[in-house]
């Protein structure tokens, strides 16, 4: 499965609706590529749930995976967090309750 099936099985129509936000925005191919990648990969990580049902506690838990598990740098933990921060508020419409604090 690639990273883009993964979001539409999660819930249909969210590739487009990212797109959409990334347009929006003027994001550069790579941002749009990077910011893919950690949505999809925080998707799959909570086993293909609709986003819309996971709270910030489970992006919390999913960005200290990274950190503790997959010991990323900080450079990419920052990356994965402005991608789900990004996910979350222009994509889904949703400011999160608190902030999340990737490193």
């Amino acid at each position: 499965m690639n990273m883009t099936e993964a979001l539409e099985q999660s819930q249909p129509g969210l590739v487009g609706r990212v797109n959409d936000a990334i347009r929006k925005h003027d994001l550069n191919q790579r941002a749009e590529q990077t910011y893919l990648h950690w949505i999809s990969r925080f998707v799959l990580f909570h086993g293909l749930k609709d986003p819309d049902n996971l709270a910030t506690a489970d992006r919390q838990l999913f960005l200290s995976y990274l950190k503790d598990r997959i010991q990323l740098s900080r450079a990419r933990l920052n990356q994965a967090s402005q991608a789900l921060t990004f996910f979350y508020e222009d994509v889904l419409g949703k400011t999160p309750s608190e902030q999340i604090v990737a490193a």
